[in-house]
């Protein structure tokens, strides 16, 4: 994914699935500068972690 996708989903009304190595996550933001997001797994979203933003999936 790129960062332009990332912030088309950031704005959208629409529920996007997106996942990062097979796990269903929710992106929280993004960082254009660095190319990283911060995300959370959808089941757990006390959690985020921040992730290049190149391996998210649609």
């Amino acid at each position: 994914m790129d960062v332009k996708r990332v912030k088309q989903i950031l704005s959208s009304p629409a529920n996007i699935p997106v996942s990062y190595n097979g796990v269903s996550v929710w992106i929280e933001s993004c960082d254009e500068e660095s190319a990283v997001a911060q995300v959370h797994d959808i089941t757990n979203p006390h959690e985020t972690v921040q992730v290049n933003i190149s391996e998210l999936q649609e």
